[in-house]
């Protein structure tokens, strides 16, 4: 009871982020003055890991794991993160390439930068894809489920907080 309570913080905190941008008017959200991407690798690894300690303790308050599952599920979880990791680092790399691009972006590299963002977007969910019958073999399939679809909303509201720092390509 204690950890779902704490999950539901957790999430709260990221809610009222997503929430806060979306009681803007529709105007604010999108009319976003150009900014920089002004951290430093070692903050947006620091940052990073943070976001991925937090996530852990969302999903352990979540899963409702027994103990035999906990020995088996962890680890898997651990695989599965090690390769969300590199999805995340190649949208960290098109960020920075971005912004480090803003105010000379072509429309070649504002194509291939869409073009590669939603190619990380499908690795995704090709990771979760791939990983459905590997969770499956040490949780039942409920559990399976549940674990995924924590994972995607946690990862939709990592994605707005953070989405909603870049600002908009201008024509």
């Amino acid at each position: 009871m204690k950890k779902s309570v704490i999950a539901v913080l957790m999430a709260g905190a990221l809610l009222l982020h997503a929430g806060a941008l979306f009681a803007q008017t529709p105007t604010k959200v999108f009319a976003q003055k150009p900014t920089k991407l002004s951290m430093e690798d070692q903050e947006i690894t620091s940052q990073l890991e943070d976001l991925r300690s937090q996530k852990k303790q969302i999903v352990s308050a979540n899963m409702q794991l027994t103990e035999a599952e906990a020995l088996k599920f962890w680890p898997v979880y651990d695989e599965f993160t090690a390769e969300t990791t590199k999805i995340i680092d190649t949208r960290v790399a098109l960020i920075k390439e971005f912004t480090g691009n803003y105010d000379t972006l072509t429309d070649a590299q504002a194509q291939s930068l869409t073009k590669r963002w939603l190619q990380a977007d499908d690795a995704e969910v090709q990771l979760r894809l791939k990983y459905i019958p590997i969770f499956s073999k040490v949780l039942p399939a409920k559990k399976t489920a549940r674990f995924i679809q924590i994972d995607r909303r946690l990862g939709m509201l990592i994605d707005v907080q953070v989405m909603s720092s870049i600002p908009l390509v201008q024509p």
